[in-house]
């Protein structure tokens, strides 16, 4: 014998979305606003960088493009520890690589590269460039990034590789050949080197960046493993046009922002 059906009470009628908060890149009404988000960011970013390992001795660097003096960018100190550094340390530099603003020197090395990518990309606000693990043992393969995953195909036919090595780069004609080689895209294997990559903010270079050693960890995994899958072309395409722009990049980053910025509050000082 069944039981008289009786319902539950009715849900609670969904919120409209228009008052839902869904985070976006900030507009500012100043360049002062500008520069000082870009520099939270900016230090921000590094010390994410320092929690996940990249630096290796006084190698690795991001650089953030002033938003008035745009030949001008921003950059971590040379020699200081990526978790240490404050947006007060943040040292300002010309496409000399001379020091405009700030108490530090700055790693010369860098900027030979940096500044000529952001000559060559007036688009691009930020370029991350480190000795990751994953990204030094891609590179010392010279490959792509394969489209074995979801997140590899963000970078599907939107990086390089700069095939050639001519030791450390202090030369402005090889940071020319270097940009000359990165060309459009979001992404660069550096040969025997590592990975750089950019974006239109330092969100989204940064978050590139991490996403780019992530992908190189993967793929050396699945290689080791055995043979992987790839996806095919149609479908890798349609995945980074849906995955591959800087506001997605911006998105992802979010969380990393928050969390780094909660706990350790002192980098905004």
């Amino acid at each position: 014998m069944h039981g008289t059906y009786e319902p539950g009470p009715t849900p609670p009628a969904p919120l409209p979305t228009d008052s839902l908060r869904f985070a976006m890149p900030p507009m500012h009404d100043s360049v002062e606003d500008e520069r000082r988000h870009r520099k939270e960011r900016l230090a921000g970013a590094l010390r994410i960088f320092g929690r996940q390992g990249f630096e290796d001795g006084v190698s690795g660097h991001i650089t953030a493009r002033d938003p008035e003096f745009t030949d001008c960018f921003w950059v971590n100190p040379f020699g200081m520890p990526f978790r240490h550094v404050t947006v007060s340390d943040l040292v300002l530099a010309n496409t000399d690589g001379q020091v405009i603003e700030g108490r530090y020197h700055v790693n010369q090395a860098a900027f030979t590269v940096h500044a000529q990518v952001h000559a060559a990309r007036p688009d691009v606000v930020a370029v991350a460039h480190c000795h990751s693990v994953h990204g030094r043992a891609l590179s010392a393969l010279g490959d792509l990034l394969d489209p074995i995953t979801q997140e590899s195909c963000a970078f599907y036919e939107d990086h390089v590789v700069y095939d050639a090595y001519s030791g450390v780069a202090v030369d402005t004609a090889e940071g020319r050949r270097i940009a000359a080689a990165l060309g459009s895209g979001k992404g660069l294997v550096l040969r025997n080197h590592g990975l750089l990559t950019v974006g239109d903010s330092v969100d989204a270079a940064a978050w590139w960046f991490l996403s780019m050693e992530r992908s190189s960890q993967v793929q050396l995994m699945a290689k080791a493993a055995g043979r992987p899958i790839l996806i095919d072309h149609k479908a890798a395409v349609a995945t980074r046009e849906q995955l591959g722009g800087d506001l997605v990049a911006w998105i992802n980053y979010q969380p990393l922002w928050q969390d780094i910025s909660r706990s350790e509050p002192d980098l905004l000082s």
